[in-house]
């Protein structure tokens, strides 16, 4: 297979994996209820007082807790695990050609250089 060809399915599998393994996971309930208004735009003029009455800097609380890390981190695995376990099945590939249209408007993926620098394969050569 042409290199072209490798990084298009490569960019398709990407896309569709993190439709199907990521999104539509715990994810959106830790997405979901309201945005705070920032009227700076970088959410330094945002504050959260917590029930001790300390009030912190938007940008400083953590958004998501241990157990809610840990929920959405295990929804994720099962989510790759099954999509691994069960690529062949028809009704899986019928399920990726659906989600595929809308995955295919985002943009292109690129190399993550944070995974790739400790594999001597980084920074590449061509």
């Amino acid at each position: 297979m042409k290199p072209e060809d490798e990084k298009r399915v490569a960019a398709n599998l990407a896309k569709i994996m993190a439709m199907l393994c990521v999104r539509n996971t715990q994810l959106e309930t830790l997405h979901s209820g309201l945005t705070p208004v920032t009227r700076i735009g970088d959410y330094s003029d945002v504050f959260v007082t917590d029930a001790d009455g300390r009030r912190i800097p938007w940008t400083d609380v953590s958004h998501v807790d241990e157990d809610e890390m840990r929920d959405l981190m295990r929804d994720i695995v099962n989510r790759l695990y099954t999509f691994h376990l069960h690529a062949d099945d028809p009704g899986l590939q019928a399920q990726i050609e659906r989600w595929m249209v809308a995955a295919s408007k985002w943009d292109a993926p690129e190399v993550d250089p944070r995974i790739m620098r400790h594999s001597g394969l980084w920074p590449p050569t061509d």
